[in-house]
């Protein structure tokens, strides 16, 4: 996902241009984008903005959408030509700051000022003297008010050079001039740097602030949403159905208890993916390096850099960090995905069959069916499981596409990357639709009740598993006799108890046997979810 900011219009006579033109006035630009200087992957608490307020919100920066009319937003709305940027932008705009064109602007301009600002710090590159503080803070000015306005600088530079990282160096250059420290020393921006050097490093930063600004704290947030229900319907018992057919019951609780520790685990392997670097030069070698300071340990002085970004270090690399981590990362949100489609197809299926109703919630004026007036459709696990496919194909494509690359290096990876945002925005989408569906569930305990009673069949498991304890030839047998294709009831089931040769007691507590209470250790199971769980902190 993109974020347009350049001056086109729109010029295809097939769309209504409304008199309006689709560019940067939909953000503020005197608003900055502020990142600390490090970026780690944290375990992030669960905690999610509920704010209606028109920002792009991150844990540390801010873009506005100020002086922007409803109409001209909804204009905008109808000319996108993804619905990430249209008609969902609102539930997936907290993306935009991080991976968006904008996102990867900012990023690189972070990446080269602090390779200068690291450059400074080296002893042996005496032509780069450690700056005064007050260079130090021009230069993490630029960082702090990184605006919009900046970033269509950079755009108006790359129309010229017709490459985006040098844009980025000669925007720095440009903003640099007037400092008489930094003035100086201005071709050591970039220095021995490839653009994938500075790229790999910014790809790395927009995931992991992506991550742990957003995409972790609504799984997180799902995944809680899932366990409350877990233990809220710990004791409501429920007929299972194993090939679709009645079978052993359990609680509505226990089943929802496993979608939450599946999806937990999902979660923890993904935040304990780690996110690495490259700062190798052009094949991986440091020969700029070496050949303009031989006496320096580049390999060394690269891992300090990286690391000191919040990431890891990678040391064996071509042109390109190989992007395995990224495969990696892209499988386990995958998984993940696919277990909540798991979720969203039973929760389908529940309401189909009347165990969950979704009718007191809805919204004056809302309609469900065009023709049918009575319907309430499950539409937010339906958009939920939808936006869930686009998004695993998205995912399949980056991570068997991006760990491969043409000897040292090719660019099929570039234009590639810019499509991180799709991905884990139609995720973040579908993540926002289930918790939503969530809201709108009740169970309907008589609807239940009433399978629960309509099939005493499922009893037959526990008479034969008693009736073998105690010896009784043929258990299996003489209960698939009782019941199979036949009509089973509470008076059949408990006539047929009676007549078996049991001590007593195993008797009276087949006799106490219903399908309601034959749950085994479901409840406790979900109960004690919360100890099974692996959410941020």
């Amino acid at each position: 996902m993109e974020l347009n900011f350049s001056s086109m219009a729109l010029t295809n006579p097939k769309i209504p241009s409304f008199g309006f033109t689709p560019t940067g006035i939909f953000l503020n630009p005197s608003k900055s984008v502020r990142l600390a200087s490090h970026h780690r992957l944290p375990r992030v608490s669960c905690s999610v903005s509920t704010t209606d307020s028109p920002k792009l919100v991150t844990s540390r920066k801010v873009v506005a959408m100020a002086g922007v009319s409803s109409r001209d937003l909804e204009m905008s709305n109808l000319t996108a030509l993804s619905p990430l940027d249209g008609r969902y932008w609102g539930k997936v705009k907290d993306l935009a700051s991080s991976l968006s064109e904008f996102g990867l602007i900012y990023f690189r301009v972070f990446v080269e000022i602090k390779w200068l600002l690291k450059l400074s710090n080296i002893p042996e590159v005496t032509e780069v003297p450690s700056f005064s503080k007050e260079a130090q803070s021009y230069l993490q000015g630029i960082i702090d008010g990184f605006s919009i306005d900046d970033a269509l600088e950079v755009k108006n530079i790359e129309r010229i050079t017709n490459h985006d990282v040098k844009a980025v160096e000669y925007f720095l250059k440009q903003k640099c001039e007037s400092q008489p420290e930094i003035a100086k020393v201005l071709e050591f921006f970039h220095f021995a740097c490839t653009s994938e050097d500075i790229n790999n490093l910014s790809h790395a930063l927009m995931l992991q602030e992506a991550l742990s600004s957003v995409i972790l704290p609504s799984m997180d947030e799902l995944i809680k949403s899932i366990s409350l229900m877990a233990k809220n319907f710990a004791y409501v018992p429920m007929l299972s159905r194993t090939h679709g057919q009645p079978a052993t019951p359990t609680t509505l609780g226990k089943e929802m208890a496993i979608f939450a520790v599946r999806l937990s685990e999902e979660r923890r392997y993904l935040s304990e993916t780690k996110i690495k670097g490259k700062f190798a030069g052009a094949v991986g070698n440091y020969n700029a390096h070496i050949s303009a300071y031989s006496n320096i340990d580049w390999p060394h002085v690269a891992e300090d850099f990286v690391t000191s970004l919040g990431l890891t270090f990678n040391p064996y690399v071509t042109q390109i960090e190989p992007h395995d981590y990224m495969a990696r990362l892209f499988n386990n949100i995958s998984q993940f995905n696919n277990i909540l489609i798991d979720f969203d197809r039973d929760i389908w299926s529940y309401i189909s069959m009347g165990y969950f109703k979704q009718a007191s919630t809805t919204k004056a004026g809302e309609i469900g069916s065009s023709t049918m007036p009575h319907k309430v459709n499950p539409i937010d696990f339906e958009n939920s499981e939808g936006n869930l496919g686009k998004a695993n194909a998205e995912l399949t494509f980056l991570s068997m596409k991006l760990p491969i690359s043409r000897m040292q290096r090719d660019l099929t990876d570039s234009t590639v990357l810019r499509n991180m945002g799709g991905a884990l925005g139609h995720s973040l989408l579908a993540y926002k639709s289930a918790i939503q569906g969530i809201g709108k569930l009740q169970v309907n305990e008589a609807r239940l009740k009433e399978d629960l009673d309509d099939n005493w069949e499922v009893l037959a498991e526990p008479i034969q598993t008693v009736m073998r304890r105690y010896g009784v030839p043929e258990a299996y047998e003489k209960l698939k006799e009782l019941t199979r294709g036949k009509a089973v009831n509470e008076e059949s089931i408990r006539t047929f108890i009676k007549g078996l040769e049991l001590p007593a007691e195993a008797k009276d507590q087949l006799l106490e046997l219903t399908p309601h209470t034959y749950v085994g250790a479901a409840a406790a199971l979900a109960l004690a979810v919360d100890e099974a769980l692996h959410l941020g902190h």
